[in-house]
């Protein structure tokens, strides 16, 4: 049981070793405190070692092909994800038995926001064609051909070439007339 809930003696003398158990007492807490932020340290440290590792064998397997490779990287990667949730794990224990935390078990708890997953931008290194498609010249509903612009779609597709990889950038014009509303797209 932690001193810090027990009632004051009324005894000077009882007072003063009192204080003294609070003080033993807290200097063990931060010792406790210190050593676990130096074991997340050096677990974030070598978290980050793995994902270099890794970064640099996929920039590996890029060039290459190569099974054994590709077992490494399955490898690290469940290595990276075993240590990230011995650390959330870790730090969630911590949470919950630091008796200095007084909650409220109605209040709410905060909640992670969820991030939408985005793909990476391909390698800049890799070799780049653009293809731009137009769309029609003349509106199929009306027959008009009084185009404003409105703006492009582009997207960029990798494209595997015997024992190369090659980026095709697609660009879709999209125009519209300017008395009607729909907005037409090249294909």
């Amino acid at each position: 049981m932690s001193l810090a809930n027990s009632p004051l003696p009324s005894d000077p003398l009882a007072l003063r070793i009192f204080a003294a158990d609070l003080q033993a007492e807290l200097a063990r807490k931060d010792i406790e405190l210190a050593a676990n932020a130096a074991e997340i340290h050096a677990k974030t440290l070598h978290i980050e070692k793995l994902k270099m590792q890794l970064a640099v064998l996929r920039r590996a397997r890029f060039g290459r092909s190569s099974e054994k490779l590709d077992r490494e990287i399955e490898q690290l990667e469940l290595l990276i994800g075993a240590l990230e949730e011995d650390a959330a794990a870790e730090d969630a224990r911590a949470t919950t038995s630091d008796p200095t935390a007084d909650r409220d078990p109605r209040s709410p708890t905060k909640t992670r926001e969820r991030r939408q997953p985005v793909r990476r931008p391909l390698p800049e290194h890799l070799p780049r064609e653009t293809v731009t498609h137009e769309p029609a010249c003349t509106c199929p509903g009306c027959d008009g051909t009084t185009f404003s612009r409105i703006g492009q779609d582009e997207r960029e597709v990798l494209e595997y070439v015997p024992s190369s990889f090659k980026v095709i950038k697609h660009i879709c014009a999209g125009r519209r007339i300017r008395h009607l509303r729909p907005v037409e797209f090249a294909t």
